[in-house]
């Protein structure tokens, strides 16, 4: 790390209290100012929630549309044949095609960041798991991406609709946007997904639930939330 980076790092450090919990927006504020990199880093979030993924009922998966996208154009690939693909294309799809389309996908042809199949082509698009699988890019009908509303489900990918599923540690990572976003609209970003991962709070789920919540930049700092704030704010939308 060059002398220059090592003192904007330590400057950053310094506006961050390890050792304080803050609200949603105080962390927004916090992730921005103590941002030292030059370029247009991505803000994060880590969920950590009370629960064991090696059970299947107390799996956390699903999908929402952040209210003002993730800033990232997402290049949406489309498994569908005849009017269905004309349907894909129309909605905004970069690529749509049947069988020829997934011979593509088998040769190489990667080029792509959402992957979205009517169910009727789930019999091919099933026999690229070794491809899609690892790039975690496999459709799937519990986060709508195996469906024949194709028209809704392309342009809420392309409205910034994430993906978010809970990790062999019990944590949900995700985007939510990035550091020349206006702070209200990543507080917002931000409540939208915590209120949906408490709405899938699994009835199984014992103790604590929401354990943690850290939000950082690519190369910045991790600021932690004061859960009990957050829940206190959701209680009251309710």
């Amino acid at each position: 790390m060059s002398t220059k980076l090592a003192k904007n790092r330590a400057a950053a450090v310094a506006k961050v209290d390890v050792a304080k919990r803050y609200t949603v927006e105080q962390a927004v504020t916090l992730v921005k100012d103590s941002s030292y990199a030059k370029f247009d880093e991505s803000v994060d979030i880590a969920v950590r929630l009370g629960v064991n993924p090696k059970h299947a009922d107390q799996m956390v998966r699903g999908a929402i549309v952040l209210p003002h996208g993730t800033g990232k154009s997402i290049r949406v690939l489309v498994f569908a044949r005849g009017e269905k693909e004309r349907e894909a294309l129309d909605a905004g799809a970069d690529v749509a095609g049947g069988d020829e389309l997934a011979q593509r996908v088998t040769d190489g042809f990667l080029d792509f960041d959402r992957v979205i199949a009517t169910p009727d082509m789930m019999g091919s698009v099933g026999k690229l798991g070794r491809v899609l699988g690892p790039r975690g890019l496999m459709p799937n009908p519990k986060v709508g991406t195996v469906t024949f509303d194709l028209k809704n489900a392309v342009r809420e990918a392309k409205a910034g609709k994430v993906e978010y599923r809970v990790d062999k540690a019990g944590v949900v990572h995700c985007r939510i946007g990035r550091k020349s976003f206006d702070p209200s609209k990543l507080s917002e970003n931000a409540h939208a997904l915590i209120s949906e991962l408490l709405h899938k709070k699994p009835s199984t789920a014992k103790g604590i639930y929401l354990r943690s919540i850290t939000l950082s930049s690519t190369m910045g700092l991790g600021v932690r939330v004061d859960t009990a704030t957050v829940v206190a704010s959701t209680e009251d939308e309710t």
